[in-house]
């Protein structure tokens, strides 16, 4: 059994990690941390009571509970100082959460070689995600045009979202950066042809209704190419959660990605 701990146990993400966790013959859910403490983690995720009661200081849980695992589903502006604390302590962190830039990644990268202790980030958990990603980047070898528009739910709090940064980064990685559209193109509004990532528009769409959901379109001479991908639920990336969780002993250093996972 992997003993895990939970950090966002009581957001809408947290809730569903905790009963995929609880009901997971492999894992063993030893502690779960918010800001909001006092709940029963088993009753919140609508299981049984188990004992485990939420806690609010990340460094004391991770000390009394100690977690081979630290699955952190929390904010943007926290999660960095969330991964150091847990590597701190010798955790794996295993992070859905989206917002890190290059150089706390780059710390990160440093921080799990110097504790011996590995790092799992990805973007999107889902395992329909990953392969629209992938399949991107080999469709854009042959058709380079390309802009991506993800929608995501309101209450989402980085715009683009990580798995439409990593769809740009991996279809970079084929094709020669150059700018789309008409050379003389003017924006009569300031970023109304959306973000840019080497060359690749990106499109952000925050509404109430959606859940995480990502369009890559491609242009051809007299054709287009959509690939598209739709989270109707938050269980959908469970699987790969739990997959994770179960892998990243294995690993070594920082990883992102759950492509690198995937047999």
């Amino acid at each position: 059994m992997i003993k895990i701990l939970v950090n966002g146990a009581y957001g809408r993400m947290g809730r569903t990690v905790l009963n995929a966790v609880i009901n997971d013959e492999e894992l063993e859910l030893v502690g779960a941390v918010d800001v909001i403490g006092g709940a029963d983690s088993g009753e919140l995720s609508g299981n049984k009571k188990n004992g485990i009661i939420i806690e609010t200081d990340l460094s004391k849980a991770l000390e009394n509970c100690k977690p081979e695992v630290m699955i952190d589903f929390t904010q943007p502006q926290v999660v960095f100082k969330n991964v150091m604390t847990a590597l701190e302590k010798k955790v794996s962190p295993v992070v859905g959460t989206t917002g890190l830039n290059d150089e706390q990644k780059n710390k990160i990268r440093e921080a799990a070689e110097k504790f011996n202790t590995p790092v799992f980030i990805a973007p999107n958990f889902a395992i329909g995600a990953v392969l629209m990603m992938l399949l991107s980047k080999q469709v854009a070898k042959y058709m380079p045009d390309v802009e991506i528009i993800e929608l995501h739910h309101d209450k989402k709090l980085d715009a683009p979202s990580g798995t439409a940064e990593l769809t740009a980064k991996m279809i970079s990685e084929v094709r020669k950066s150059h700018k789309q559209g008409h050379p003389d193109e003017v924006e009569k509004i300031p970023n109304v042809r959306g973000g840019n990532v080497d060359g690749i528009p990106i499109h952000s769409v925050r509404l109430p209704g959606y859940v995480a959901h990502q369009e890559v379109i491609f242009g051809g001479l007299g054709q287009t190419l959509t690939i598209r991908h739709d989270s109707t639920g938050r269980d959908s990336f469970m699987p790969g959660v739990l997959l994770a969780c179960k892998k990243v002993k294995n690993l070594k250093g920082l990883t992102i990605g759950l492509d690198k996972l995937l047999d």
